[in-house]
């Protein structure tokens, strides 16, 4: 039996002492988790080599059952015991040959002076909690939080906690730094349920505690297919939409004065930004509505969220709503791993800490999908803006963040949701809306982490490393490539995503929904390399595989697409249920100027998955030749996608057609020649794309000149 111990991972040589060296073929024993407890594992002639977790010594690796307790067994195929052994027993073998009188007196003092030592750091460790736990109550009685000067007392407390971590080992998914080791606040139970405060010993749990800690039954899982929206609500404010939902009616008993949940250092700062906001829906019962369905921990699809680039003011009561439930889930799920680590550090190592599992595989717990840089731009702001003073002392790489996403427009941009009609000046033929939308910084190759630390609010921080990404849907399609011709790189930091956002959702389906598609698909899956965390503390539905249970997903814009409702009804599997907006509108073709004639055709298909196939074959067959035999004007024909433009493109070609191109991909030149052409009556047909007109939006594309 051999034992050698080296600094990162822990040697386990055990001998299989077979009988007169004969091969014995053995039956392995399933492991549960194995590979979260075992590195890696070859067999020799003689040995098995097993890299396994070390013992829990003074980083604190706390190992269920403790690996000090356990032991190794190995039989034959006959089931017949050959060797057992127990790690207490090897510890205390010696790693050399036997030494003299002398040095086992040594040895045996050294021993002695490493069990003092030991005992000196524990009894110094459960003093310091101690001290915080008493100033902690101080400075709740002084009610130092939300200011930029540190208190004496939270000072004395800091520098108290930092010490007493140094020697812990992941307490966010791995990734703390001295810094983080400080971020220990007195209100980690200041929580707003209904207009109320809870303490640390109350029964009632917020839906944050109730939502991660529910165990999901494998009945629970089947009944996500068979889900059915049985409750309808008003909206409050919008006479022509209903809040659908699945489940329970969380909307019955809904007060309006409250924001159930709420952490209240972040409400109050909420309210206070709100009365200097001066917006129209700030701090209204629609707001709080909508944040009372994002406290829920359900599904939403919300596809009547009046956009920033219409005349008017934004709906920024959205954007607000869904900003403060992630900055509140992400300050919870800290408080949570704070204060179980205090506790931890209390418990023998031989207790059960199965109830401490507080993590995920990775740090990173909310997503938000954003179009362009210069939307990006906006939502970050506003997120540190309703950042309490507390939290944002200093900010960051601030400079090089508004370099990156800003542009020079965002100079005269008003911030808070009022108009901005100063924004960008109307010297361009385009839309308005277009101007405001695309005129800025309009990169959709972009991706920023955002990490929280006691003080500090830090941009561009590692992505593995970070509470917050935000990026483009193209960016992490890239780096989810990246990574199957790279093997050495990885997108493990959407591992462990508990909350995704996804606002605009209607530009980025002009983009291309396809790319959202593949980035949810990639979502809470297992990590390529190892947890950098501590796998004990890790919950148990992530290492499960159910993690996209207990993922929300908030999908905003301003109106939908089958694209959209697809990725809703089989992409979002949230146990908790779905609630969606649904919205009845006028219609706008009495609007249509000038008065022309439109004419629609119906055509029967059997499935719907063969409506493209029907719908290409009635072009075929009916529109097209009455086209190619008219000779009026030149027509027109627009596709709504770009696969649908290739199929069409090719057809024509084929017909020898006289006609010319106009899409997104082709160069500004190429562009001007086609519309020239067309417009000189040197083509008959225009074949155009949805995207391209969404891009380049020209109020005449028979006029050459615009």
């Amino acid at each position: 039996m051999k034992l050698q111990k080296y600094p990162c991972n822990l040697l386990l040589l055990f001998s299989s002492l077979y009988p007169d060296k004969r091969e014995v073929e053995f039956s392995t024993p399933e492991l549960v988790r194995w590979n979260f407890v075992v590195y890696e594992s070859f067999s020799m002639e003689d040995d098995v080599v097993l890299f396994a977790k070390g013992f829990a010594g003074a980083q604190q690796v706390h190992i269920d059952p403790p690996l000090t307790s356990s032991t190794c067994h190995t039989g034959n195929s006959n089931g017949e015991k050959l060797f057992e052994s127990n790690p207490n027993i090897m510890k205390k073998r010696q790693l050399v040959a036997p030494t003299s009188e002398s040095n086992l007196k040594r040895i045996k003092k050294e021993d002695k002076g490493i069990k003092k030592k030991k005992e000196g750091r524990r009894v110094e460790k459960e003093t310091n909690v101690d001290i915080i736990k008493s100033l902690n109550l101080l400075e709740d009685d002084h009610d130092g939080e939300g200011s930029d000067i540190d208190s004496p007392i939270s000072n004395v407390a800091g520098s108290l906690q930092q010490n007493s971590d140094d020697n812990d080992s992941g307490l966010i998914e791995g990734s703390e730094t001295e810094e983080d080791n400080e971020f220990s606040h007195s209100d980690q139970e200041d929580i707003r349920t209904n207009g109320g405060a809870t303490s640390e010993d109350s029964v009632d749990l917020s839906s944050f505690d109730l939502h991660l800690q529910h165990n999901l039954s494998k009945e629970e899982i089947d009944n996500q297919k068979n889900l059915k929206f049985s409750w309808d609500v008003p909206v409050i404010g919008v006479s022509n939409c209903t809040w659908r939902g699945t489940g329970q009616n969380i909307l019955k008993d809904f007060n309006i004065n409250s924001c159930p949940g709420l952490k209240e250092k972040l409400y109050e700062h909420w309210m206070d930004v709100s009365k200097t906001s001066g917006g129209k829906d700030i701090n209204s019962p629609k707001q709080k509505m909508f944040f009372s369905l994002c406290s829920s921990y359900r599904d939403i699809l919300h596809c009547n969220k009046r956009p920033f680039y219409l005349k008017g003011l934004e709906d920024t009561s959205i954007m607000d709503a869904y900003i403060m439930h992630s900055l509140n889930h992400v300050f919870k799920t800290r408080d949570c791993v704070k204060k179980n680590d205090s506790k931890l550090a209390r418990l023998d190592e031989c207790a059960d800490i199965e109830r401490f599992r507080d993590q995920g595989f990775t740090r990173p717990k909310v997503l938000i999908l954003l179009p362009f840089a210069n939307v990006a731009y906006r939502v970050v702001k506003r997120l540190i803006q309703l950042t309490p003073l507390a939290y944002k002392v200093n900010v960051e790489h601030m400079d090089r963040f508004s370099a990156k996403f800003g542009g020079e427009e965002d100079k005269g941009d008003k911030e808070n949701g009022e108009e901005l009609e100063n924004a960008y000046p109307q010297v361009s033929s385009k839309p308005y809306d277009h101007n405001l939308l695309l005129g800025g910084n309009n990169e959709d190759d972009f991706m920023i982490g955002i990490k929280f630390t006691r003080k500090t609010v830090k941009l561009f921080s590692d992505f593995h490393t970070s509470d917050f990404i935000i990026a483009s849907p193209l960016c992490l399609l890239n780096k989810i490539e990246e990574t199957e011709c790279n093997k050495e790189k990885d997108v493990d930091f959407l591992s462990s995503i508990e909350v995704l956002i996804i606002d605009h959702a209607d530009v980025m389906a002009m983009q291309n929904w396809s790319h959202v598609h593949t980035v949810i698909e990639h979502l809470n899956r297992l990590p390529s390399t190892l947890p950098r965390t501590d796998v004990m503390r890790i919950r148990r539905w992530y290492l499960d595989e159910q993690a996209r249970f207990y993922r929300q997903t908030i999908i905003l814009g301003f109106y939908s697409n089958p694209d959209i409702n697809t990725s809703f009804n089989q992409q979002c599997s949230n146990y908790e249920g779905k609630v969606k907006l649904k919205c009845k509108y006028k219609g706008v073709m009495q609007k249509v100027l000038p008065k022309i004639q439109q004419v629609y055709v119906r055509f029967n298909v059997k499935s719907i998955v063969d409506a493209d196939d029907e719908r290409f074959n009635y072009f075929v067959t009916k529109v097209f030749p009455r086209i190619n035999d008219s000779d009026q004007g030149g027509t027109m024909i627009f596709a709504s996608s770009y696969l649908e433009f290739i199929r069409i493109r090719n057809f024509l070609k084929s017909q020898n057609a006289s006609f010319c191109l106009f899409g997104e991909y082709m160069a500004k030149k190429d562009i001007f020649s086609a519309r020239r052409l067309f417009t000189e009556g040197k083509r008959k047909i225009m074949l155009c794309t949805e995207r391209a007109h969404f891009y380049h939006r020209f109020k005449n594309v028979c006029d050459s000149r615009g």
